[in-house]
C-alpha cells in the first residue's frame, strides 16, 4: 500500500468525491488505486485521510485535542511515507529514527 499525504488549502472542508476530485485535479493522482492520501488541517491538528479499499473510497478524520501533529517537511508538495512513518504521524508522534 502507497502512502502519500498532501495538504491542499480548503481540503478539509471536502468529502468523499470532493477529495477524489482533488487528488485527480490538483495532484494528477487516481485515488481509486489504494494509495492513501492525507490532508492536514492548517493549524496541524486535523487529519483527513482518504483511499480506495477495493469496493469504494474511504475517509478517515482525526483531531488532537491538546497537541498538534508533527509534520515533516514536503518537498515539491509531495511526500511519500511508508507505514511506521505513516502510523506514526497519525498517533500523533513524529521523529527520529523515522527519516
Amino acid at each position: 500500500m502507497g502512502l502519500n499525504q498532501w495538504r491542499l488549502n480548503g481540503s478539509l472542508r471536502k468529502g468523499h468525491d470532493g477529495l477524489a476530485a482533488l487528488v485527480q485535479s490538483a495532484l494528477k493522482e487516481d485515488p481509486f488505486t489504494g494509495t492513501v492520501f492525507v490532508f492536514r488541517a492548517k493549524r496541524a491538528d486535523r487529519l483527513k485521510i482518504l483511499f480506495w479499499d477495493g469496493t469504494g473510497l474511504v475517509m478517515a478524520y482525526k483531531r488532537l485535542e491538546e497537541t498538534t501533529f508533527a509534520w515533516p517537511a514536503i518537498q515539491n508538495g509531495v511526500l511519500t511515507l511508508n507505514r511506521a512513518q505513516f502510523e506514526a504521524l497519525f498517533e500523533g508522534v513524529w521523529g527520529y529514527p523515522l527519516w
